[in-house]
């Protein structure tokens, strides 16, 4: 399936030296891939694409994360 490979590809992608503008469009793509699996999952309940999908949240987080900083108190 194209959409599980897309996933598991951007999955194993390096983070490193990414700009502002790499994880913006890392996250959006995540985003995208996530809802995109979670259309096929409502219909076939499928676990592996949960499994999948987790993952995939996982590191969107990270992104997103890395992207709001360090607050500063």
């Amino acid at each position: 399936m194209e959409l599980m490979k897309k996933a598991l590809e951007f999955e194993s992608r390096k983070m490193s030296n990414m700009t502002t503008s790499d994880r913006v469009a890392a996250s959006r793509e995540a985003k995208s891939i996530i809802l995109a699996l979670n259309e096929v999952y409502k219909k076939t309940k499928n676990m592996e694409i949960m499994d999948l999908m987790k993952l995939l949240t996982v590191k969107k987080k990270r992104i997103e994360k890395r992207l709001k900083g360090v607050p500063n108190v």
